[in-house]
């Protein structure tokens, strides 16, 4: 189920935008084939891989859900254009709506938008601020609600026992001192990371040179793909960090009880 879930998601822009050309639909389903048998192989597997927190939900799902909605709702904005209906239409006003909402002085939105070339068509730079707006509003509705599920939840600690590397393969615990350290450290890199991303990516194209308008933004499944990316990639690291500072607290609160136990006639609260 998992590996199909992910292939619906590859496959969506291509599936509800109109405009796709024969050689495209193929190397999508090519992709879409390869994400699944990735996370069919990864999820079926004795030992980690690659994927982190599989078996701490909900990490991997409110990413799942937070990608699948970015990307399904810049689709059906995008097709509005070419094969215009009421949802299309409301999606498309609600993406200007927020895309004028959050485009100030120095936010992310105005990064976007100043990475286009001079010379873009106005309806192009609003068709890019709307798909940004909606990206980086979803991304952040997200966001808050995974740290209010992990909050709820009290996550990791209810989900039984946690394998730290089972589910944080990458992490090696016995390299570089001590665990709750390191977690603290990488947590807080990521949180940075995660925040800093959305400002950093937009300046660091423009001042290479390249902007946006050396990409093709006008075929929609690449604003699609692009801005979705754009948004996820900070969000997932801001959720990284999250999970890392939840684990590490987890694991002082352990070491503070095991060691409290261990006082001679200590009586359980």
């Amino acid at each position: 189920m998992r590996a199909f879930l992910v292939m619906v998601l590859v496959a969506t822009p291509s599936v509800l935008l109109p405009g796709v050309t024969e050689d495209g639909k193929q190397m999508v389903a090519l992709v879409a084939l390869f994400a699944g048998v990735l996370t069919f192989v990864e999820y079926n597997a004795t030992y980690p891989g690659l994927i982190e927190f599989r078996d701490a939900r909900p990490y991997n799902r409110t990413r799942y859900l937070m990608l699948l909605c970015i990307v399904f709702f810049l689709s059906v904005m995008a097709r509005g254009h070419a094969d215009p209906s009421t949802l299309a239409r409301l999606f498309e006003a609600l993406g200007i709506l927020i895309g004028q909402a959050l485009d100030f002085p120095y936010s992310p939105i105005r990064l976007v938008t100043l990475t286009l070339a001079e010379n873009s068509p106005p309806a192009h730079v609003l068709a890019v601020r709307s798909a940004a707006g909606v990206a980086y509003l979803t991304s952040v509705i997200a966001l808050a609600i995974f740290a209010l599920t992990l909050r709820i939840y009290d996550w990791p600690s209810k989900n039984g026992a946690f394998n730290v590397w089972t589910n944080l393969p990458t992490f090696d615990p016995t390299v570089g001192g001590d665990v709750v350290a390191r977690l603290e450290r990488d947590a807080r890199f990521n949180l940075a990371l995660g925040f800093l991303l959305p400002f950093l990516i937009p300046a660091i194209v423009k001042m290479g040179g390249m902007g946006l308008g050396a990409i093709d933004l006008r075929y929609p499944p690449t604003l699609v793909w692009l801005m979705a990316i754009w948004a996820f990639l900070p969000a997932s690291l801001f959720m990284r960090g999250i999970a890392m500072t939840r684990i590490a607290g987890m694991i002082r609160n352990k070491r503070v009880r095991n060691s409290e136990q261990a006082i001679p006639g200590y009586i359980p609260a």
